[in-house]
């Protein structure tokens, strides 16, 4: 049947994504350690703000990809070819002019960003880096962006994901391999460049093979509606993710994005856990929404909500605990920057937790399709973000720009909260308020149970025994606290759980 089909995909995909994302977290581990351990902090921190600032051409890829993506559901559906091509025929228009956009930007960034380099890199050889590192960003997030949107929105998206795996761990092995024969950083990365374009190759051959797109129709009207609502809020989003390293290449020292991206790396990999697992919700209320199924969405807005906030606080109470011990490790035996900051990795932490918090609330949101009622938080929270952090990295570095983060994201999670109770389910505020007042007993108990826990060695078999300590503990006390605090919530979900397992088995 279709829903088995629609079931298959979800299933497909999910775990695609969550593959996809360990094995990115993995190798986004080793490679950095081997750059860190062969070229030092300051090559480091040069290569992640190349990567900060390269981010702009990933960007692209989502703000139109987005619209692109929810303009061919429809005729996927309906097996409308005609229009399907109409749509991706509108897109290649879009992304051929923002390639241009893309490669004036290149260019112009490879002339001027060597120039703000007052450390130990000459000119030429930081120009070379940021042409090769392009070069693989364009194979990444432009080369084949259309095929990649049309296999997404064919809920095919494990087509795409295992070529991505694919490229991301041939990139690792290769580029070990060519770190220990000795070569430059710009030759590694140029190597990168080359593998990357396994992905848009293959999948060309694959939507060639499997779709019949015609390229040769005349468009009489613009078939994607609303190409550049989306693009604000994307825009404002990526200007957030990337405004930290930004503000510390430029107004604080390279060993300090260094310090900054190791710690990153954690919390981001975590994040990308919590988001890989939220893979098919959003299409799912979009679905309830335009079946005007209320009760049965707030029931299960209410699940999701309860369960994002679980596991965001249970994910990220474990990792505050252990980032600066598994920090400590990773970073064993490099000398040039001191990497142990506590402070800073308990609110790197917290501002990431909170920023997952806001999941459940902004799914809804997206899912209703609400891009222009909510465009000006978005721009309030990128400028509180800037803003805050400039004010504070003169005197408090890495710590200052943690602030500000923090902040800017604490106040969207609450205005997301705020607007769905006005505008989208009619819904009590203090619900959201109940919800954080529990998390926040529940981090303090967990953090109380486990503070005598310490690193018995510094190496990785040490740090495990003791992430199974805090974890267990930590799992204890959430299962105490939720069986006194969210009791019919928790019977809902295994309601909900049980449902869904009744109707597979009756449809096998």
């Amino acid at each position: 049947s279709d829903e088995m089909t629609r079931n298959k995909k979800l299933q497909l995909n999910t775990i695609s994504s969550l593959l996809n994302q360990i094995i990115t977290l993995i190798c986004g581990f080793i490679l950095p350690r081997y750059i860190l351990s062969y070229y030092g902090s300051t090559v480091n921190g040069l290569v992640s703000s190349v990567q900060q600032l390269l981010g702009l051409i990933s960007f692209c890829e989502l703000g139109v990809g987005a619209v692109v993506q929810s303009a061919l559901y429809k005729p996927l559906a309906d097996n409308d070819g005609v229009l399907t091509s109409k749509i991706l025929i509108s897109a290649r228009k879009f992304f051929d002019k923002v390639g241009i956009i893309l490669s004036v930007y290149v260019v112009l960034l490879a002339a001027f960003f060597p120039l703000s380099q007052r450390d130990d890199f000459d000119y030429i050889s930081t120009m070379f880096l940021v042409l090769a590192m392009s070069i693989s960003y364009f194979a990444q997030y432009f080369f084949g962006v259309r095929d990649q949107l049309l296999v997404n929105a064919d809920q095919r998206s494990y087509i795409q994901l295992f070529y991505q795996s694919l490229t991301v761990i041939i990139n690792t092995i290769l580029s070990i391999v060519i770190i220990k024969y000795g070569a430059s950083i710009q030759i590694v990365k140029l190597v990168a460049s080359l593998v990357y374009l396994i992905r848009p190759v293959g999948l060309a051959i694959y939507v060639r093979r499997n779709y019949k797109i015609d390229y040769s129709l005349k468009l009489t009207e613009e078939p994607i509606k609303q190409k550049w609502n989306g693009l604000a809020q994307h825009v404002a989003s990526v200007v957030l993710q990337n405004t930290d390293t930004v503000v510390l290449t430029f107004f604080s020292t390279l060993i300090n994005v260094s310090i900054y991206n190791v710690y990153n790396l954690v919390v981001t990999g975590v994040k990308q856990i919590v988001l890989s697992l939220t893979t098919g919700i959003q299409s799912l209320f979009g679905n309830m929404l335009a079946q005007e199924e209320t009760v049965l969405l707030d029931k299960t807005f209410d699940c999701v909500e309860w369960l994002l906030h679980t596991i965001t606080v249970l994910v990220f109470t474990i990792t505050g605990l252990l980032i600066v011990p598994f920090i400590q490790i990773y970073t064993k035996g490099i000398a040039d920057a001191n990497y142990i900051v506590p402070v800073f990795a308990v609110l790197i932490t917290c501002a990431t937790a909170s920023y997952c918090l806001r999941l459940p609330y902004s799914m809804m949101v997206l899912a209703a399709g609400h891009y222009k009622q909510t465009q000006n938080s978005a721009i309030i929270e990128m400028i509180l973000n800037i803003v805050i952090s400039i004010g504070l990295v003169y005197w408090f570095g890495l710590v200052g720009v943690a602030i500000g983060t923090m902040i800017s994201m604490t106040y969207r999670t609450v205005y997301y909260a705020m607007y769905l109770r006005k505008n989208i389910l009619e819904r009590r505020f203090t619900l959201f308020v109940k919800h954080i007042l529990v998390d926040i007993v529940t981090v303090v108990c967990m953090v109380a149970a486990t503070f005598w826990i310490k690193l018995s060695a510094v190496n990785y078999f040490a740090w495990i025994i003791m992430a199974l300590e805090c974890g267990g503990i930590c799992l204890a006390v959430l299962i105490i606290i939720n069986l006194i605090f969210y009791r019919k919530t928790l019977k809902n979900v295994i309601q909900l759980f049980f449902r869904k397992q009744k109707a597979e088995s009756k449809e096998k």
